[in-house]
């Protein structure tokens, strides 16, 4: 005997559909289906580090479960965490930061999330950069804000002009999303335009900053990095998002932190008892070590990205049809494609199922990433030159 089982008549609330995802995730699921047919594919599409957490990370974190760190922390994080990221933030940003405005948080898409469902809301606008993060766009639009997409052109090197910002600030504006060093593209915002931007910003009060800083450690060139917290007509008004996964290779570890400016704090630690209750423990003490200890892995981490960059801009840059610019941040590149004549969601599709390599149409980050394609050369030198070598063959076998 079969039971017929029929689907319940459901009634989701309207906004679940205007959730987006974040198509890395996916190309990478269907690449780990295609290793599971014994498939070979190079994986050039995801946003994390290939190196191990530091062992001496690994080492406190394990310490920490045996010391007996298995419950609930402050809502806030532990205090000798939110001391230890003051430190970092005055030793890599020369700012002072009071940890009672630090909230540890399980990753950092929770500082994003609680930003914009604090300000989000019909009849607002949020201001935010695309190409960009998927999930900016995502959660404005869950939130029932109008998302106003700040152009990030190859012309500019994937920077924004500070007046074509400003420009698009009118009295429905409640927060600014920055990005820098940035994803997908690995442009870098100058001070140059920090400084006109922060200028202009003055006039317009109402308008909070979200700076997605994730990345600011991993910069090449002597490029320098620039925070919003470093102009002080705006640290009332601004908020850092940053994190342990990018710089010490913990994506799996989930712990980032929000600097809040203080009369948001309170509606953010809200958010977090509501949503998360608190971050990890164990992780947390693993956090302190990352900070306070050793940042020779760091450094040589940031050193083979550097030398990865150089050969994936070289190599790109030598397939006909594409060109690339340096990126100066991060580890993506952001190859313009267009004169290859495909549709990028196409070539996405193509390049994973037919030659064996994961990277992510342009389009995945925003409508002006239309042309482009995203290359994660978070992976080793030899992965990278036999995927362009694969990118290579297979164009030259469709034309």
């Amino acid at each position: 005997m079969t039971m017929e089982t029929t689907r319940p008549s459901t009634a989701l609330a309207q906004r679940c559909s205007l959730l987006g995802t974040e198509t890395a995730f996916e190309v990478f699921a269907r690449a780990k289906a295609l290793e599971a047919q014994g498939k070979s594919i190079i994986h050039l599409h995801i946003g994390a580090p290939d190196f191990d957490t530091p062992a001496h990370i690994v080492e406190a974190g394990q310490k920490a479960l045996r010391d007996g760190f298995h419950k609930y922390t402050p809502a806030a994080g532990l205090p000798q965490l939110r001391e230890a990221v003051c430190a970092d933030f005055l030793r890599h940003r020369k700012v002072e930061v009071d940890p009672a405005n630090v909230l540890i948080a399980p990753g950092g898409k929770p500082t994003m999330y609680y930003a914009i469902m604090m300000f989000g809301e019909p009849g607002a606008e949020i201001l935010y950069p695309n190409p960009g993060f998927p999930i900016y766009e995502s959660v404005i639009n869950y939130s029932g804000a109008k998302g106003v997409p700040i152009e990030l052109s190859e012309e500019n090197g994937f920077s924004f002009k500070a007046e074509d910002v400003l420009a698009k600030i009118n009295p429905n504006t409640r927060l600014l999303i920055i990005n820098t060093p940035a994803n997908p593209t690995g442009g870098v915002v100058p001070r140059s335009e920090f400084d006109t931007l922060v200028k202009g910003l003055e006039e317009h009060p109402h308008v909070t900053i979200l700076c997605d800083e994730i990345y600011s450690r991993l910069l090449y060139d002597n490029e320098e990095h620039v925070s919003i917290l470093q102009y002080p007509s705006m640290v009332d008004r601004s908020i850092i998002l940053d994190g342990w996964s990018k710089t010490w290779a913990m994506t799996g570890w989930r712990l980032g932190y929000g600097i809040w400016p203080r009369h948001l704090f309170a509606h953010a630690e809200r958010l977090q008892i509501n949503i998360a209750s608190c971050a990890n423990a164990a992780a947390q003490v693993a956090a302190v070590a990352a900070m306070e200890g050793t940042q020779e892995p760091v450094d040589a981490m940031c050193e083979a990205f550097d030398r990865r960059r150089r050969v994936i801009h070289q190599g790109l840059n030598d397939i006909p049809g594409i060109s690339c610019v340096l990126p100066k941040g991060a580890f993506y590149a952001f190859p313009n494609v267009s004169e290859l004549g495909l549709d990028t969601r196409e070539l996405e599709h193509g390049l994973l199922n037919e030659a064996g390599v994961a990277c992510l149409s342009g389009t995945s980050f925003g409508a002006f990433g239309a042309g482009y394609m995203r290359f994660s050369y978070a992976n080793s030198e030899e992965n990278i030159l036999e995927g362009l070598s694969r990118v290579k063959r297979w164009l030259g076998e469709r034309s």
